[in-house]
């Protein structure tokens, strides 16, 4: 299972832990009201205040409001790459392979400290400064395709079924923003056995989730 990112639990000390201490104070203040007042409501002087820094502060480790977007949104994607590349050096079944990734997917985006996948909507996105960002999230996207390609579905569907397969994933932000208080757990595993349903791998057993856990662990 990902871990949820650190943001607001700094665990280093001196002068290198007084910078890295601020920076995450500043990504989890943003976090916050970004995904609570909304993004083009918060100021960065409100996060600067909420973060408990001055507003040159804040400047010294982003330049800009979108600097600190970015930063939030490539941290929702990077534990699900690592984990892709590390699924990909492993023997296993592509049924397996697969549900290990959408459940971690699924954690990572569901357990966050903050809801961070429903700013995935934002028309910001589209914006140069989160280019990289966008590529994070289309290699992972491609590494979904590749798996749907391998478990056998047909070159014609294989992206419309690329397609519903993250949009099945990524759905879990729209469902914690109207359900706060949703199981996670319950929701990652119905979701990953979803996704080998929605490519034709048919129904995933406690044997198939046990080996996908396990790809995770080890």
């Amino acid at each position: 299972m990902t871990k949820t990112t650190g943001v607001g639990r700094p665990r280093a000390s001196g002068a290198a832990a007084s910078k890295r201490e601020a920076r995450l104070a500043v990504l989890d203040a943003a976090g916050e009201l970004f995904t609570g007042a909304g993004y083009a409501a918060t100021t960065t002087r409100a996060i600067a205040e909420r973060a408990g820094l001055r507003q040159a502060s804040l400047y010294y480790h982003f330049p800009s409001k979108e600097d600190i977007l970015a930063a939030l949104l490539e941290d929702t994607v990077r534990p699900s790459l690592d984990v892709a590349g590390g699924l990909s050096a492993k023997f296993a079944p592509v049924g397996t392979r697969l549900w290990a990734l959408a459940y971690a997917d699924i954690h990572l985006l569901g357990s966050a400290r903050h809801n961070l996948g429903a700013l995935y909507l934002l028309p910001e996105i589209s914006s140069p400064r989160l280019a990289r960002f966008r590529a994070e999230r289309a290699e992972l996207k491609r590494v979904y395709g590749s798996l749907v390609a391998a478990a056998g579905v047909t070159a014609a569907l294989q992206g419309i079924r690329t397609d519903l397969v993250f949009g099945l994933v990524e759905s879990i932000a729209i469902v914690r923003r109207d359900q706060p208080d949703l199981d996670v757990e319950a929701h990652a595993v119905e979701g990953a056995d979803s996704v080998l349903r929605l490519v034709g791998l048919g129904e995933p057993d406690a044997v198939l989730r046990g080996s996908a856990r396990a790809l995770l662990e080890g």
